[in-house]
């Protein structure tokens, strides 16, 4: 999404060439001829417009001369004003500005999204997977193949440098919950990670690496994970070759398949200082807590009921949608 112009705005030009050749023209006959503010404009109306309609009064040579200056200026504006018409039209900017207007819209109401930087084959799979998740997010890409892919798919974009300042604000960085760098340059990655964490210091950033010397330079910037493709494409693939069972049933797990899945949820205030047996998270209805990430990083995997969960720790848990949706209830 850009900032797009109204379409009438293109006609600006062809409206003051417009008034002052009536403006002119009216004057034209007043001063020449003599005659009424009215009469010159009536005259002025139906000599540009070529109407085909007799002359108010009888005119001399001064007055004929005018006339003929007027006719080829007048219908040169006129011509030009229809061509600006015809333009719009071909060009679709009525339907683009009212297509841009409702992405603005939905972009204004965004809250607790993801920014996808990069539409690239990794920003296309990062987009499907969110998709899939009915995950809220905004795409930010300046690449004309990329963005007119996404145009054509109708997905909620902004056309720009995702480094810019301006571009964030734009995306309501200030309001997202991650941002997600999947741009094919490790300079640009950093960039984007460095003018991130400077507006949201709480953001989660993820970063593709393309080289393996950038993780380092992506982490120190402030990006939360960093990704390498080529690094989990070899880990994934000696995974298949070596544990294929395994892999398939993290996936089955992962993706929801058998009516059961995984998933993490962020302990709220209210919740937090209670032990897991207190915050009712191992009723019966209620998902297996699979592991407790504290906020340090630590990992308690399989915790005991008396672990004590805070403000902010992620707890994993496997189950049921309705299962899930309980545990998440009493979470928040």
């Amino acid at each position: 999404m850009r900032r797009t112009e109204h379409p009438l705005l293109r006609f600006r030009l062809a409206v003051i060439l417009l008034v002052i050749v009536i403006v002119v023209g009216t004057a034209g006959y007043t001063l020449i001829d003599g005659w009424s503010v009215l009469d010159s404009f009536y005259m002025v109306i139906i000599t540009i417009s070529t109407v085909g309609y007799t002359e108010v009064h009888p005119q001399g040579e001064a007055g004929r001369l005018f006339t003929s200056a007027l006719i080829i200026v007048g219908v040169g504006t006129m011509l030009y004003g229809f061509g600006v018409f015809a333009e719009a039209l071909t060009d679709n900017a009525f339907g683009r500005y009212r297509r841009d207007r409702h992405l603005r819209q939905d972009l204004d109401h965004l809250h607790d999204h993801f920014i996808i930087c990069g539409y690239g084959r990794i920003g296309t799979q990062v987009v499907a997977e969110f998709e899939d998740h009915k995950v809220p997010y905004v795409v930010i890409d300046q690449t004309e193949e990329a963005l007119e892919r996404i145009r054509a798919e109708n997905r909620l974009h902004i056309e720009g440098d995702a480094s810019k300042e301006e571009i964030l604000k734009l995306a309501g960085i200030e309001r997202a919950r991650g941002l997600v760098s999947a741009v094919d340059s490790d300079e640009r990655a950093v960039y984007i990670v460095l003018a991130a964490r400077a507006f949201n210091p709480n953001l989660y950033i993820v970063a593709r690496a393309g080289r393996p010397d950038s993780i380092r330079r992506l982490e120190l910037a402030g990006a939360t994970r960093t990704i390498s493709p080529y690094v989990m494409a070899g880990h994934r693939m000696a995974e298949l070759a070596i544990r294929p069972a395994m892999v398939d049933v993290l996936d089955t797990l992962h993706h929801g398949e058998a009516g059961i899945g995984v998933q993490e949820m962020v302990v709220a205030a209210a919740t937090g200082g209670k032990t897991l047996e207190e915050s009712g998270l191992l009723g019966s209805n209620t998902a297996r807590v699979l592991a407790v990430r504290k906020r340090d990083g630590s990992v308690n995997v399989n915790p005991s009921p008396a672990i004590r969960i805070e403000d902010g720790d992620l707890v994993i848990a496997l189950g049921t949608e309705d299962q899930l949706f309980a545990s998440a209830s009493l979470l928040r």
